[in-house]
């Protein structure tokens, strides 16, 4: 059994729309000042009643959060290895359509790559890659966590969804953390963005943590693609896919990450428009519905957003990105995957976290206090 048959089934995405729309005040209170928030709660906290409470979810969430860990904010880096994809995703620069130079870092590169980024403090890297199973397979990535592991004490990749037993080998390898975004749980809207390649089977990617949680994955994060598809009912489902993990697989941790749709070279993709508000919103229900779950903003999001929103549910952040292969040494020509907001360097985001009272963490949390 899965998600998919355990749970999922269970709604549907109408039912669930009209569930967060007829949301009422008391029912936004409710969830508000109850200890134990339940799915319905979380639904409450989305809806656009729950927005007029928005200070309120702000206050909150910021007392759980500092409660839970602290005034800190953990930094860390995104490596692209790979622009290299089969699939074809309307709102994706690696796009298989998309007529661009592709590129798959080597031995030499990758350490190359990890020469330059090591002259910050960074000890937590997220590796990724495009969705081509010949050239960035279980192999390929194996390699290149081997490489890394000795210069990390956190290694997350967030590449083409595996098999459980490809999964086994690379936790044996040294692989601590893995993203699997769902990018939206609208089944229709899915299939009209992934129309081609392993990507648009729907229930094998729905079913990919439930694989990492039988695999004994460190951690596991999820989220949707902010602007496919109404960000309400997606998250609800979002959330309910990491009440589920947590309840069958309670020896993992979980984080969620809030990509909003941002411009990618040859992209021509049209997506619902989020504002910043609702994004706070989102990230506040979160923190309020999942106490201890990391919460993760990239720098999608402009420097204005992300100087101010670890204070209200976010609890990492990566600097001095580049989304491209080869973009922090030399192949500066290779494609971003999208385009990035605020390019403030790695030592410019820890001044901005400490000149607010927060502690920079470089390290992951487990290694924290070692």
């Amino acid at each position: 059994m899965s998600f998919l048959n355990e749970s999922f089934s269970n709604y549907s995405w109408m039912e669930v729309k009209e569930l967060i729309a007829s949301t009422s005040k008391n029912e936004v209170i409710n969830a508000l000042n109850i200890n134990n928030p339940t799915i319905r709660d979380f639904a409450a906290l989305l809806s656009p009643e729950a927005h007029k409470y928005l200070p309120e979810m702000m206050e909150k969430s910021q007392n759980l959060t500092q409660k839970r860990f602290g005034k800190t904010v953990q930094i860390y880096i995104p490596l692209y290895l790979s622009n290299e994809c089969n699939n074809i995703c309307t709102y994706c620069g690696f796009s298989f359509d998309n007529k661009i130079k592709r590129t798959t870092l080597n031995d030499a590169q990758i350490i190359k790559e990890l020469e330059v980024i090591q002259k910050d403090q960074f000890q937590h890297i997220l590796l990724v890659t495009g969705e081509s199973q010949t050239l960035v397979g279980v192999d390929y990535l194996k390699n290149s966590i081997e490489l890394v592991k000795n210069h990390f004490d956190n290694i997350t990749i967030e590449v083409q969804p595996l098999e459980q037993q490809e999964y086994a080998a690379l936790i044996d390898a040294g692989l601590n953390s893995v993203l699997v975004y769902q990018e939206t749980y609208h089944r229709e809207e899915y299939k009209k963005h992934h129309p081609k390649g392993k990507k648009s089977n729907f229930e094998y990617r729905l079913d990919t943590p439930d694989r990492l949680g039988e695999a004994g994955i460190h951690k596991i994060g999820l989220g949707v693609l902010l602007g496919l598809e109404d960000w309400r009912v997606d998250s609800f489902f979002c959330g309910l896919h990491l009440d589920y993990l947590e309840k069958k697989y309670w020896k993992t941790k979980y984080s969620i990450s809030f990509p909003r749709l941002r411009p990618a070279s040859g992209v021509t993709a049209e997506h619902l428009y989020m504002s910043d508000k609702e994004l706070i919103q989102l990230i506040c229900a979160y923190r309020i519905f999942k106490e201890n779950t990391e919460l993760s903003i990239s720098t999608r999001e402009s420097q204005f957003f992300r100087n101010h929103i670890f204070k209200y549910g976010v609890t990492a952040m990566s600097a001095g990105s580049k989304t491209n292969p080869g973009g922090y040494s030399s192949t500066p020509e290779a494609l971003e995957q999208f385009e990035i907001d605020d390019t403030r360097t790695p030592s410019q985001i820890e001044e901005m976290i400490k000149n607010q009272g927060y502690e920079p963490v470089w390290k992951d949390w487990e290694h924290f206090n070692n």
